[in-house]
Formats: structure tokens, sequence, C-alpha cells
């Protein structure tokens, strides 16, 4: 039985046969129950693969995602500059 707590790593390779199978008529739930997956696991492989080729999260990401991610890390990046210069203005202060 699967254990949430640790969840199954299934590699690309896999998922492609997934649903190589899936694209050659098997139907879902006998492809669940012989790989022991969820419908919204097989569904979710199918979609991914036949809208960009790929199951990866950063292969499937749009354009305005990408710009998210990146403002995200650059405003974390200055906060810690900011942090850094409040940090250093006291110290000098003192003196």
């Amino acid at each position: 039985m699967r254990d949430p707590k640790h969840p199954r790593k299934f590699d690309e390779a896999f998922k492609r046969q997934i649903v190589e199978l899936y694209d050659n008529g098997k139907p879902v739930s006998d492809i669940e129950k012989e790989y022991d997956l969820s419908h919204s696991t097989v569904h979710r492989w199918v979609r991914l693969i036949h809208e960009s080729g790929s199951t990866r999260a950063a292969d499937n990401r749009t354009p305005e995602e990408e710009e998210l991610i990146r403002l995200r890390k650059e405003n974390a990046r200055l906060q810690m500059e900011v942090d850094i210069l409040k940090q250093a203005a006291l110290i000098f202060a003192r003196r």
C-alpha cells in the first residue's frame, strides 16, 4: 500500500510508458490496477505529455510563471540586502 508520507518517484521513461499504454487504447482502470497508480496521476501525465511533451514542472511553466519565480528570487535577495544594511547601520550608529 502507498505511504502518503513517502510518495513514490517515477522517472520520465516510466511516465511515457504509461502514456503510451493509454494512447494505445488500454483503459485507465486497467493501468491503475496493474501499476498501482491513481486515476488523477495517469490523467495528469497524459495531459502534460500531450501538451508539452514532458512531465517536468519546469518544462510546463508559462512565461508568467517563470517571471513570477524570477521576481520572487530577486525580492528575497533584495530583502536580504536590506536586512544586512539595517544591521550594519545599527552597528555603525553605536560607534
